[in-house]
């Protein structure tokens, strides 16, 4: 659905979100993973398991490779409900003066061409009683 004016602030496209209840399900089923996860960081910190010393590096890798995954199933998470959930929405924008256009007109705005006027001007010199 899009409405005909171009004024500053109309919408200019709006299609409804889906929101399907696969969707749903799929990011409840990440959230709990997502829990499990922030749990196993969480206890693992508290272990210290990211100590190096504890054993040799292999507890901060696996603990950073637990975040990475933490971040990986928000993103997922996030994907999901953005896609399914929000409506996707145009909105007509003010656009804001550069500085391009602080100093020209509006009608100069396009600027010139280098043949502007010049094929006119060949005609008029060659057949005086061309169109005025």
């Amino acid at each position: 659905m899009s409405s005909s004016g171009s004024t500053y602030g109309d919408i200019h496209r709006y299609e409804p979100p889906r929101e399907s209840a696969a969707a749903a399900l799929g990011i409840v089923l990440l959230t709990l993973v997502e829990i499990v996860l922030v749990g196993m960081f969480t206890y693992g910190l508290i272990n210290g398991w990211g100590i190096a010393a504890n054993d040799g590096g292999f507890g901060n890798m696996f603990l950073g490779t637990v975040l990475a995954t933490m971040f990986v199933n928000l993103a997922f998470i996030l994907l999901l409900y953005r896609k399914e959930f929000l409506p996707d929405v145009m909105i007509v924008k003010k656009r804001r003066r550069k500085w391009e256009d602080l100093y020209i007109r509006e009608e100069d705005a396009d600027g010139e061409s280098l043949t502007d006027g010049a094929t006119e001007s060949f005609k008029r010199a060659i057949y005086p009683y061309y169109k005025r």
